[in-house]
């Protein structure tokens, strides 16, 4: 496999989830994102630790995925299996506890641990309803 910083180089600028607009900086679709900014630090494609929070909707029921990088080379030339989704509990303590379990112990990266449990905790209120008053 190539070394991430070349194919940093190859995808920054042209990428088909490059979403451009004026007076914003430069954000992406890609999976695996976890700020949704056009950054080496946070990139899907270049990275060998990709790390992103997602929602899911099937139907009428709502989780959240969490998705990493398989750990196995066997699927690291594989561009369809090569991003795993977990689920990651929606309980006020287990999701959180299971983040930081994964992010920490597997990933060694503290800096984007904090950026998790902020997007969890939007993403966490994001499924609850508006309540209407009725007259």
């Amino acid at each position: 496999m190539a070394a991430p910083d070349l194919l940093w180089q190859c995808v920054k600028n042209q990428s088909c989830f490059i979403r451009k607009q004026k007076n914003f900086p430069v954000m992406t679709a890609e999976p695996g994102n976890l700020c949704g900014l056009n950054n080496f630090q946070f990139s899907g494609l270049a990275s060998k630790k990709v790390l992103g929070l997602d929602s899911k909707k099937v139907g009428k029921k709502e989780s959240i995925v969490l998705t990493t990088r398989s750990k196995r080379e066997s699927r690291q030339y594989r561009p369809g299996v090569v991003l795993v989704t977990t689920g990651i509990k929606k309980g006020k303590k287990q999701g959180p506890e299971q983040l930081k379990k994964i992010i920490g112990a597997t990933w060694n990266r503290p800096e984007l641990l904090e950026m998790a449990l902020k997007k969890y905790k939007k993403i966490k209120t994001s499924f609850k309803k508006n309540k209407t008053v009725k007259k």
